[in-house]
Parts: structure tokens; sequence; C-alpha cells
């Protein structure tokens, strides 16, 4: 299902036990997800919980609180900043549409839910299409009973208990089993072609721009092979991988441009995507664009790098590029770069270049440093190769 016009959202989190500063930086993250698929934030609630309540995710007091301010407000929405299991999100929808309105249809969404819906919503190719639906499909499966909707089916009875409607619903279980194998079917058919091209490719350096979402990445595709790719300030506003020829000095290479990473990227997205990210684990260089400016962007470096060692590709050669330097302007942030220099060359990044995409900062300084580390790999497939012209910076 896809989320169109303004509506109202509401959203729901637990504080975060050992760093409670980061409870707000997930709200934002997720207000900002919620703007992204269509919907407006108009109120935030935080749980204080050891854990989650296995009925509800928070307890009966917060759930009261959230339900009076849905109903005064006719919320649409309600969004948790968690994964929630099939019987926390059946019994929340219950909680939120057992009112006497009942034109208004309360939706429960969990993160999962949010990402994957606008992933949907970005596809552009028949693969990415196909991947997103995979792994939609894989989430709704065990929480068929509610959510049925999602796939923009309607159908009087579903979720109902007896007769016709559990028929329905096992009839309904079938058919999104049957429709998954088709499409993993169609997604090796499709993985084997991008093996053969990626074969074809082999004597070529490939190089692939990773980072969290909404860094930047495309801008400095753009900039790097002059290419024309979707750079927006949203998120994922990226979701189909590029593949750029890029020629710095007299020696080519592939770039590409993948989808950004997120914290609790939905287990099933990355499962589909994987194809995808195979440019990732395929590549010789890795450009790590980080927003330099967020105030937590050491936590986005952490979520990258713990991706990157899921999809083995943590040992491949990185450039570390801290993007956005041109919101870094007082005396007090100069010295703040001097010392993430030092910082993350202490902590295993030992190339790292400040750079603004925006202004163009110090892209040469950037394009030197990548041409170095093209050339080491571009030797190794070529060893008699001599370098034609030198590099004009």
């Amino acid at each position: 299902m896809k989320i169109m016009g303004t509506k109202k959202a509401i959203l729901v989190a637990l504080a975060e036990k050992d760093r409670p500063e980061l409870t707000d930086e997930h709200l934002d993250e997720l207000a900002f997800l919620a703007e992204t698929a269509g919907l407006q934030t108009i109120r935030r609630f935080v749980q204080k919980l050891p854990h989650p309540d296995v009925r509800t995710f928070v307890g009966k007091g917060k759930l009261d609180e959230i339900k009076q301010t849905v109903t005064a407000n006719k919320v649409d929405n309600v969004i948790f900043d968690d994964d929630l299991s099939p019987s926390q999100l059946r019994n929340l929808e219950q909680e939120f549409n057992a009112g006497d309105d009942k034109e208004l249809k309360v939706r429960v969404y969990d993160r999962s839910l949010l990402i994957l819906d606008i992933f949907l919503m970005r596809a552009q190719t028949a693969q990415a299409r196909s991947q997103v639906e995979l792994a939609m499909n894989q989430y709704l499966l065990p929480r068929l009973t509610r959510m049925w909707t999602h796939l923009e089916r309607q159908r009087g009875g579903t979720g109902t208990r007896g007769g016709s409607g559990e028929r329905e619903i096992e009839t309904d279980r079938r058919n999104i089993r049957y429709r998954i194998t088709l499409l993993k079917e169609e997604l090796e058919k499709i993985d084997k072609q991008r093996q053969t091209q990626r074969k074809s490719r082999s004597n070529v350096v490939r190089v692939a721009l990773v980072g969290y979402t909404n860094v930047g990445k495309s801008t400095l595709m753009n900039l790097l092979s002059k290419a024309s790719v979707m750079a927006e300030n949203k998120l994922f506003a990226t979701v189909d991988s590029t593949v750029r020829k890029v020629v710095i000095g007299d020696i080519p290479f592939l770039l590409s441009d993948t989808v950004g990473f997120i914290r609790k990227l939905p287990h099933h997205l990355i499962e589909s995507f994987k194809s995808t990210l195979d440019e990732v684990r395929e590549a010789d260089i890795l450009l790590h664009v980080v927003d330099v400016s967020h105030p937590f962007h050491d936590n986005h470096i952490e979520v990258v790098k713990k991706t990157l060692a899921e999809l083995g590709a943590g040992d491949i050669t990185t450039i570390l590029v801290l993007n956005k330097i041109d919101l870094l302007e007082t005396t007090e942030d100069s010295v703040k770069v001097e010392e993430l220099s030092g910082y993350y060359r202490q902590h295993g990044f030992d190339k790292v270049v400040f750079i603004s995409a925006h202004r163009k900062d110090n892209i040469q300084e950037l394009k030197r440093m990548l041409f170095e580390e093209v050339k080491k790999k571009h030797l190794k497939i070529y060893p008699n190769y001599v370098e034609g012209r030198e590099f004009v910076f």
C-alpha cells in the first residue's frame, strides 16, 4: 500500500536505556521517514519501560493517553519506532479502532512496514519493485489476518473469526506464498543476468558509494560521474543502484550509487536486495559518505560499518568521505574537523577527506585520493600499465 496525501501521524518509541539522548534523534529520524511517506507528525510519545509490553508494546496508561490523542485529533496513523509482533499489531489495531467513530480507520505501522512502504514508492526498475514486493510479502505473511489491505486487497470478512473469513485467510496465505515463490524465481533469473554482467566488468576497477541514507551520495555521484541521478532531501531517494563509467587521469573505473543504510533496516529488505547489494560486496573500493554536520554522525558510521560487515564487505579498502562541511562554519567547528580527522584515523580509517558536495569544496582532494587507490587496483589487473599522463588536480 502506498501512503498518499497529507495524513496525520503519531510517533511512539521506547526510551533508549544506554544513551537517552538518542531517543529524540531516533524520533526525528522516524518523523523524517513519516514525512517521506507523506505523513504529518502531530505528536510524539516516549514510554520508559525496561522492555516492550508483550500485548500492546506500551503500558496501559500510555496506550490510553495515545488513544485520547488519536480520537481528539482524528489521527489516521500511529507509527512505532520498533518492529511489532503480529499479536501486538493485531491488539493495537483493535484498541485504536474500538471507538464509536466508524469513519476513522486508524492504521498501525511499525518501523519495518513504514520503510517497506517508502521503498515501494521509490522503486523504479522491475528488479527493485520485485525486491520490495518480495520483502513486503514476507513481512505481511505472518500478519495476514489484519494487514492484507496493505497490498490494496479489499475483502469483506477478512480478519473475522469463523466461517468464510477463515477460509479466505487460508486462501490468501496460499496466494501470498505462491507469489513469494514466483518473485524469488524471478529475482534468481535477474541475479544470474547481473552476475554475467559483473563478470564482464571484472577487468575494470569498481568503486561503490555507501553510507547512511540522505548523506549526499547521489549528489557526489553526479559530481564524480557527471550523471543525472536523483538527489533529494528525503530518506531513500535512491533505491535502484546506478552504475556509471568514470575516468580520472587516464584510468577508467565503474562507480555505483547504492541504497542508503539506516538503523534497524528490515531483515527481509536486506535479504531481497542481496543482488543489488552485490555492487557493494564485489567493489574494489568503497567511498563511505557521512553527513559530518549531523550531531549523531558517529552513530551513523557504526550502523554502516555493521551493515557492511553483515554483507561481507567489511574488509574492502574504504575512503571515509565526511560530507557537508559547508554546514560547519564556526571556528569551533573548524577545530572539530581537525579533531575528527585524527579521531577517525585512530579508529581504523586511514583515508579520510572532508568535502562539501553541494559547494564542491575539496572535491579535487577527494579525486586525488580516489585516483591513488584506483591506480593501485588497476595495476593488479594490468601490471604493465604505464601512466599515460600526470593527473591534473
